[in-house]
């Protein structure tokens, strides 16, 4: 992004919803971890909560996106047991990732802060990264 912020862009399952949440570095480096399957020699915070679940023997069920309030999103993880706790969506994503909980968000936020993107448009950008993909300096040559 033009301001060096990370952003998540979460993608709604049955529709064209986009949801942008905008996150710090280091969240954004534990997402990036787990989605490209980085295991640390040493726990890092989200691994480490994942340890501690499986070794109590609780269980993530889901994570929410909650709310929007001023551009600051909210999220709660829910448990086998039933117990909600508050978290940033963030810290939630990163949790969920490692945990393979599904992540849903209230439909009053997607209304709110979702952004739209239809299917041709997103084919037109799945294309363009392809071709980011496959471009060399040397395409660009003046002759």
């Amino acid at each position: 992004m033009p301001s060096n912020q990370p952003i998540v862009l979460l993608r709604e399952v049955a529709g064209d919803r986009y949801l942008p949440i905008w996150i710090g570095a280091v969240e954004a480096t534990a997402i990036a971890f787990a989605q490209q399957g980085v295991v640390p020699p040493r726990p890092l915070t989200h691994d480490l909560m994942k340890d501690v679940l499986e070794a109590t023997g609780n269980e993530l069920t889901e994570v929410q996106i909650t709310e929007v309030k001023g551009g600051v999103f909210f999220a709660n993880l829910v448990f086998g047991s039933g117990t909600e706790v508050s978290a940033r969506p963030s810290d939630s994503i990163a949790l969920a990732l490692r945990t393979g909980t599904r992540i849903v968000c209230a439909e009053d936020v997607l209304d709110e802060a979702g952004l739209a993107v239809p299917a041709e448009q997103e084919d037109e950008v799945e294309r363009f990264r392809e071709f980011l993909d496959h471009v060399t300096p040397e395409d660009f040559d003046a002759k």
